[in-house]
């Protein structure tokens, strides 16, 4: 059985981190909005996968207005690798 990554297998988390997966980083806001989740489930899963070492978070300005940066740290690019290659793995089973 392919090693799935039980924190990164959540749909959510999944989407989310595949997302970042593409840019060095992303608005909070947005990444909400594209998850379709209230701010509160979505700081959920950040500080979930922040505590995991597999995200970053900063806090800054944009065009006026306070907002929080996230990005995938080193560990957290990896993590996505792997988690992508189990599913492959388990996929290439299905006939």
């Amino acid at each position: 059985m392919p090693e799935l990554d039980p924190l990164i297998h959540h749909p959510a988390r999944l989407q989310l981190v595949t997302s970042l997966a593409a840019v060095s980083e992303a608005e909070f806001s947005t990444l909400r909005d594209l998850l379709g989740v209230s701010d509160s489930v979505m700081s959920k899963h950040v500080s979930a996968l922040a505590d995991a070492g597999y995200l970053t978070s900063r806090k800054g300005l944009h065009e006026g207005r306070r907002t929080t940066w996230i990005a995938l740290t080193p560990t957290g690019r990896k993590a996505v690798r792997a988690h992508v290659a189990a599913l492959r793995r388990l996929i290439a089973t299905v006939d």
